[in-house]
C-alpha cells in the first residue's frame, strides 16, 4: 500500500468579479501516490499549485474536493493531529522557519513535549537534552549549538536545524518545499546529500519539491510535473526527463539545460561533489 494516497484533490478560492462570486481553482483534480521508501519529485513554475498540494497532506490547508490518505488514515479533521508525527515539512527559507527568540535546545525539543504522551518521549531534561544531542549529530552539528539561537548560525546550519526538528518525532515522511533555493549552490549540496544519507539510514520518504529539473531529476524516483494547478505528467525519472510526453515537460528541460552536461543517468547532482565538507 501506498504511503501517500492523493486522489483527485481540488483548491479554489472563492473571489469576487464584478458581482458575480468566481472560483479561482489553484489545484484541479490531481492525483498521485507516494510509495514507502521513494523520492517523488514535483516540479513546476511559480504559481502552478505544488505548494498548496503540500499543505493539503500536511493537512495546513483543506481540500475543496477529495480526499488525501497517509499511512492509510484520510487526512482532516481531528484526525490530522494523529498523523502530525507521520509527516513533517522542511520549507524553504530556513531563516523564517526558526523562532528568532528560542535556543536551539528548545526549538529541537518542542514537537517532543507537545507530543510526549503519544510518541511516548522521556520528557525529563536529561531525555530531552539527550534527544537533541542525538538530532544534531544525525545531521552533521554538535551539542555546542544547543544554547544557541538561529541568528548565531549560517544559512546552511539553520536548514539542518530545521531537518533536525523534523525527525524529532521519527516520521516516515518529510515534505521538502524548495529546501536548498535559499542556499548558495554548494552548501544546498551539502543539504542534498545530508537528505540522501538520513533517507538511506532512517527509511524516509520524501516528496521533493523544487522548480530544479535537474535537482529534481538526481534525488527522484519519479517526477511529477504540475502546470497552472494540474498534474500533466508523471514517471519513472530516468524516462520522463529522457522522452517527456507532454510539451510543458519540454519546455522545463529546455529551461534547464544544464541536465544534459550529466548525462542521462544522472550520475551525480549538478554542481554537487561527492562528499562536500560540512558547514
Amino acid at each position: 500500500m501506498a504511503l501517500v494516497e492523493v486522489e483527485n484533490v481540488c483548491k479554489n478560492y472563492p473571489r469576487i468579479e464584478g458581482l458575480r462570486r468566481v472560483d479561482r481553482f489553484v489545484v484541479e483534480n490531481v492525483s498521485l501516490t507516494i510509495e514507502a521508501g521513494e523520492t517523488v519529485g514535483l516540479v513546476g513554475e511559480s504559481g502552478s499549485g505544488k505548494s498548496t498540494v503540500a499543505r493539503m497532506i500536511l493537512g495546513l490547508v483543506e481540500p475543496t474536493g477529495g480526499t488525501i490518505r497517509v499511512a492509510g488514515v484520510e487526512v482532516g479533521g481531528d484526525r490530522t493531529r494523529g498523523l502530525r508525527r507521520q509527516m513533517q515539512p522542511v520549507f524553504q527559507d530556513p531563516a523564517a522557519a526558526l523562532n528568532p527568540r528560542m535556543r536551539v535546545l528548545e526549538i529541537l525539543t518542542e514537537p517532543l513535549v507537545i507530543h510526549r504522551r503519544e510518541a511516548g518521549v522521556d520528557a525529563s531534561r536529561a531525555g530531552l537534552l539527550r534527544a537533541a544531542r542525538e538530532l544534531l549529530v544525525a545531521v552533521g552539528l554538535d551539542e555546542s549549538a544547543l544554547g544557541r539561537y538561529p541568528h548565531e548560525f549560517s544559512g546552511g546550519q539553520k536548514q539542518r536545524i530545521n531537518i533536525a526538528r523534523a525527525l524529532a518525532l521519527r516520521p516516515k515522511l518529510l515534505i521538502l518545499d524548495e529546501p536548498v533555493s535559499a542556499l548558495d549552490v554548494s552548501v544546498g549540496a551539502q543539504i542534498v546529500n545530508l537528505l540522501q544519507r538520513l533517507q538511506r539510514e532512517l527509511g524516509l520518504t520524501y516528496l521533493f519539491i523544487s522548480h530544479s529539473m535537474p535537482l529534481v531529476r538526481y534525488l527522484s524516483t519519479r517526477i511529477a510535473v504540475m502546470e497552472r494547478g494540474r498534474l500533466v505528467e508523471m514517471g519513472e525519472a530516468v524516462a520522463l526527463c529522457a522522452e517527456p510526453r507532454e510539451a510543458y515537460t519540454r519546455q522545463l528541460l529546455e529551461a534547464t539545460p544544464e541536465l544534459a552536461l550529466h548525462g542521462a543517468d544522472g550520475a551525480r547532482a549538478p554542481d554537487s561533489p561527492s562528499h562536500p565538507p560540512l558547514r
